[in-house]
């Protein structure tokens, strides 16, 4: 399963990293692009916080933090032997996500955002959504499926 979720992880990795370059070639020099009847905006942003900007201009505060999160949960997926798709899914998008959004703080300074939703309408991107969905994820593990898992890897 650390296989796997590494290879899912730099896939995240890879996905993210294009979306973005795509975003800061193209979007940032147009105001925005509708899809599927406005329901879905691209728009090109530069956040210099975390989720919907705040925790403005601690650069440094989270430069420090994700890697020590990522190593953690590197740490617990090769340490603890879980032997859960689900377990390894939320873990590679949260730690995919995590690392996509690290790259942009450390060459940047700030993070690309660039989807905009109708019925949520705070600036993402694609890292952000697999951290969420991820977290997501991650929080059902847990609470429905983490001693099912445990019970069958002793």
């Amino acid at each position: 399963m650390f296989t796997f979720t590494l290879l899912l992880s730099f896939a995240v990795i890879l996905i993210d990293q294009v979306i973005k370059f795509f975003a800061f070639s193209h979007l940032k020099y147009i105001e925005s692009i509708k899809l599927m009847n406005g329901i879905v905006e691209l728009v090109y942003l530069e956040n210099r916080g975390v989720a919907f900007g705040i925790f403005e201009n601690w650069h440094l505060f989270f430069v420090i933090l994700i890697p020590i999160i990522i190593a953690t949960f590197l740490i617990i997926i090769k340490k603890v032997n879980i032997n859960s798709v689900l377990f390894s899914l939320s873990s590679a998008l949260i730690i995919g996500g995590g690392i996509g959004n690290l790259i942009d703080r450390i060459i940047r300074g700030y993070v690309i955002d660039y989807i905009r939703l109708s019925f949520f309408s705070p600036v993402c991107n694609f890292a952000d959504y697999c951290i969420s969905v991820g977290t997501a994820l991650l929080i059902i593990y847990i609470l429905f499926f983490h001693k099912k898992s445990l019970s069958k890897t002793t």
